[in-house]
């Protein structure tokens, strides 16, 4: 920790600068304005009489296994380098300050863990989720200030939410902790957080991706004990630069929606008996499949076959990127795509005049047949998509994309190491 005014001095002569090109894989002037902003945010709102620390939490990007985690199944994820930034100090008393640019100020108790139907869908919700289940098992928690910008936009697909918690879970960690809480605790905390809190019923991807970072498998069938395995793949070495475009849309009347899709593949899985799809097989769900029309209807049917090739897709793509057979992978990335499209069906809102999502993915086949990939990202049904573009395509996919979405809604990003971590202080 230190002085706030030796940070902001060594801070404003680039004392900092090594740090922030390894930890943003470069781009050192754009993420030390960002530091700077953090800093005038924090001296604004809680003055300069403080000893600080600095932390960063990721977005991450679905690889595959787009709605597989809630019924325990597989995922491909990756932390990547856009995140959420804090300037953090402790607090005497058991609050929690929290100022995130461009919103009002956040403050809570930290001993109130009551779930508050006031809060349901806003960051207080998060953080008092975060302090009662750091304290429910056992951590330690207190009170703490912190000022955060974040270049993880909200409702981007990249999973704002999950970071914030990650990075909330960071700091209480840090301060009150000693750093001994393993990323992927911090992770199920943060899910039960989303869940309990503030009223998304998530899997624990997200979070997962963003608490341990990097290029992971995670299998979830255990999930008190995913087993977490890194994946060592360049993709910029195969000529290719990951792209994510925001093709716009709210997410804040789709609650339901997504809620729609884990509740039907654990309708089905429950006429099956079990809990979750991980749990019965494709052999089952393909005998028993006329009582599970009566029983569930032909949407809850299509998407539990989703789960079922999607996990195996998982273990597909995993092999393809182990043995260096990216052609393979992109294949496989389509074929995520055309079923989530066709089975999960998180593609369209039920509108005919906005489908976004939809255009998006028609418009990047048209661009990308027969050389790069594309899907959807995410939870779907607005917001994102994701594709793999070959290094001479990208400046027109870049263009044409933001030409039908808007300026910046095409993300070009890379993948970050870590997940939530301390910077400097």
């Amino acid at each position: 920790m230190t002085d706030f005014t030796l940070f902001a001095k060594t801070l404003q002569d680039n004392g900092y600068n090594d740090i922030l090109t390894a930890r943003y894989c470069g781009e050192t002037p754009k993420h030390a304005a960002r530091l700077r902003r953090c800093a005038d945010l924090f001296a604004e709102t809680f003055g300069t009489n403080a000893v600080v620390s600095v932390f960063s939490a990721p977005g991450r990007t679905e690889i595959c296994g787009n709605h597989t985690d809630h019924n325990h199944g597989k995922v491909l994820a990756a932390s990547v380098n856009l995140d959420v930034l804090a300037i953090a100090s402790v607090r005497d008393d058991p609050r929690v300050l929290v100022q995130s640019e461009g919103h009002s100020l956040t403050d809570i108790v930290v001993t109130d863990h009551t779930p508050a139907q006031s809060e349901i869908g806003h960051s207080a919700a998060l953080i008092r989720g975060m302090c009662a289940g750091f304290a429910q098992r056992g951590y330690k928690i207190g009170g703490f200030q912190a000022a955060t910008v974040s270049d993880v936009l909200s409702g981007s697909g990249l999973s704002s939410s999950a970071a914030f918690e990650v990075l909330i879970g960071t700091v209480l960690n840090h301060f009150f902790n000693g750093g001994s809480i393993p990323a992927p605790e911090i992770a199920k905390i943060a899910q039960e957080s989303e869940n309990r809190f503030f009223g998304k019923p998530c899997g624990l991807m997200d979070q997962m991706a963003c608490s341990v970072g990097g290029f992971v498998g995670i299998d979830f069938a255990d999930t008190a004990n995913p087993i977490i395995e890194p994946i060592a793949f360049d993709f910029a070495a195969c000529n290719h630069a990951l792209c994510i475009v925001n093709t716009g849309g709210s997410h804040a009347d789709l609650t339901e929606a997504y809620a729609a899709v884990r509740e039907e593949m654990e309708c089905v899985a429950r006429l099956l008996g079990k809990s979750v799809l991980r749990d019965v097989s494709k052999e089952d769900l393909l005998r028993s499949i006329t009582m599970l029309r009566a029983e569930a209807g032909d949407r809850a049917v299509l998407r539990a076959l989703h789960f079922f090739d999607e996990n195996d897709r998982v273990d597909r793509q995993t092999a393809a990127l182990r043995r260096g057979d990216f052609e393979t992978f992109k294949r496989l990335v389509v074929q995520s795509g055309q079923s989530s499209f066709m089975y999960n069906q998180n593609i369209h809102t039920g509108d005919p005049s906005l489908q976004s999502v939809a255009l998006g993915l028609g418009v990047s086949e048209q661009i990308l047949r027969g050389r790069g990939a594309w899907r959807v990202h995410g939870g779907g049904f607005a917001g994102t998509i994701q594709a793999f573009v070959p290094a001479d395509l990208l400046e027109s996919y870049r263009s044409q994309m933001e030409t039908i979405f808007g300026h910046d809604s095409c993300y070009v990003l890379k993948i970050r190491p870590d997940g939530g971590v301390y910077v400097l202080g």
